[in-house]
């Protein structure tokens, strides 16, 4: 299963558009132009497994900042700013990693 399985790739293209200049990617706003945040909850735990490159069951800052790529791989790494940002805004319990609950509610934020 691939992200275009379950998000259209015109979607994925806008909002990677909306935040190719470093320091102007804001979650939120990714969420809601790429479809993301349309997603029932069951589907945006489908999505995390896919963005999880190394199938620990949780997304750590070295993964996080190459969350763009896994919607494109010619996409920019995210900046330590950005990276720090997005994940104090999902880790909820301070473990340094997003689990899919976590994701999941931050995507339906």
């Amino acid at each position: 299963m691939s992200l275009t399985d379950m998000l259209s790739a015109s979607d994925i293209a806008a909002a990677l558009r909306e935040c190719q200049a470093p320091d102007t990617f804001n979650y939120k706003k990714f969420f809601q132009t790429c479809g993301l945040s349309k997603q029932t909850a069951s589907h945006v735990k489908d999505i995390f497994r896919i963005l999880d490159n190394d199938r620990s069951g949780y997304i750590e800052e070295e993964e996080l900042k190459y969350f763009l790529q896994r919607f494109d791989q010619s996409a920019r790494e995210l900046t330590t700013s950005e990276t720090r940002e997005f994940m104090a805004a999902a880790d909820h319990d301070n473990d340094g990693k997003i689990g899919a609950d976590e994701f999941q509610e931050l995507v339906h934020s």
